[in-house]
């Protein structure tokens, strides 16, 4: 059987937990059911991928320090020439592949401060140029958002309307990109990729009050809270600290989880203002890990989006610190719609109370979650069918008539 040139693509390996679980999914299902396929990946953190996933990769920017503020002449230039060089960079990688394959991510969204001439001009270049190559883009179980600033929409709208292939993780981002004006007749909704992933082993239930797992993130509002990004962050960091004083207060070990490495600070100023033996961080490198953390937990509070997935697919009772509607909606498909609480607002009085509440019903919620997880992987498995007849047709063809 010919050989069938894949692409991935995306800001894989530079951090983001999430983005990475998303990759190995693809990669599951790539050397699963297209065993013949030669994958590489074109990424922000090249290295990694090629160490971690065994495949090559190269940088996502020419210029390094993309994304780094540019304050002075030369930085500036450096940016402007990096754009440009991106362009003809993005092009000759399309066209060495048949498909492309952009795994999971919330690449259609703005709901954390976002440049239009960053990750949104690298996602219409690699569209653009896979239309005008004849390679097949997929933008797989992606997440989307409606989006203020017009450059970026434009970008997106664009993007999407390009791609030979649409599916998002949850309704609201299928209605955001109608919204936005993007045909999505054809546009399927599915579970995120990362419940296609292994799931550890629930610890056994001790009769006693076990750790907490709380995610953090370096929470500074949206795209257009940039006036208030700090005062959002304090307001996050004060209630969530208040919040984790309380748990130790009670006796409850405590893990501080995260998900990018530039949580990193939040982490540490917790750890610093409890100053408690109960209170420890997790160095987890992958969603694996952060799965194992949180199946081995009674509960999970937390905040950044693959945190919440890890822990609802752990089977683990979950309340959300809930900073986009994307939160709300994972939630609410995995039945626990009613445990969700404003990231932007944290009232560590009330975040107990829901809490408690949590633990209380946790047997209930646990029966929940299996079966909702089971739903899940269903739908996983029906979005990689269909994956392999929109982006493989012909080994697809094969696959059918084989006896």
């Amino acid at each position: 059987m010919t050989s069938v040139r894949v692409g991935v693509f995306g800001l894989l390996g530079s951090g983001n937990l999430g983005n990475d679980g998303s990759l190995e999914a693809v990669l599951g299902y790539l050397r699963a059911e297209h065993p013949e396929a030669v994958v590489d990946a074109l990424c922000g953190g090249p290295e990694v991928v090629a160490v971690r996933y065994g495949i090559p990769a190269t940088r996502l920017h020419w210029y390094r320090g993309e994304y780094r503020t540019a304050s002075r002449a030369g930085a500036i230039a450096g940016k402007g020439l990096g754009k440009l060089v991106d362009a003809v960079r993005t092009a000759a990688w399309v066209r060495r592949h048949d498909v492309v394959i952009v795994p999971g991510m919330g690449v259609l969204e703005a709901t954390l401060p976002l440049r239009p001439w960053g990750f949104p001009y690298s996602l219409f270049l690699l569209c653009a140029t896979g239309r005008l190559f004849g390679t097949r883009v997929a933008l797989v179980s992606v997440g989307a958002a409606a989006i203020g600033n017009r450059s970026t929409r434009a970008l997106v709208r664009w993007s999407a309307r390009l791609a030979t292939y649409r599916s998002y993780r949850d309704t609201q981002s299928r209605d955001a990109m109608r919204a936005m004006g993007v045909d999505a007749t054809r546009d399927e909704v599915y579970p995120d990729l990362a419940f296609a992933l292994p799931t550890p082993p629930a610890s056994a239930p001790s009769g006693r009050p076990g750790p907490v797992c709380v995610g953090v993130m370096a929470f500074h509002g949206g795209d257009d809270d940039r006036a208030r990004a700090e005062e959002i962050h304090r307001r996050y960091l004060d209630g969530t600290t208040r919040f984790v004083r309380a748990l130790v207060e009670g006796g409850r070990p405590v893990r501080l989880l995260t998900g990018d490495a530039c949580d990193a600070p939040v982490v540490a100023a917790i750890l610093d203002a409890v100053d408690s033996p109960l209170v420890t961080a997790a160095e987890a490198a992958s969603l694996a890990d952060l799965m194992k953390e949180t199946a081995a937990a009674d509960a999970v509070v937390a905040t950044r989006y693959h945190n919440l997935v890890c822990a609802l697919k752990a089977g683990t009772p979950t309340l959300a610190l809930s900073y986009a509607a994307k939160s709300d909606a994972l939630m609410d498909r995995m039945g626990l719609g009613a445990y969700c609480h404003p990231a932007r607002e944290v009232d560590a009085d009330r975040l107990l109370e829901q809490f408690r509440e949590l633990e209380r019903k946790s047997a209930e919620l646990r029966r929940t979650l299996a079966e909702r997880n089971r739903v899940a992987a269903r739908q996983l498995q029906d979005q990689f069918d269909a994956l392999t007849s929109a982006l493989f047709p012909a080994a697809d063809l094969v696959y059918r008539e084989a006896p």
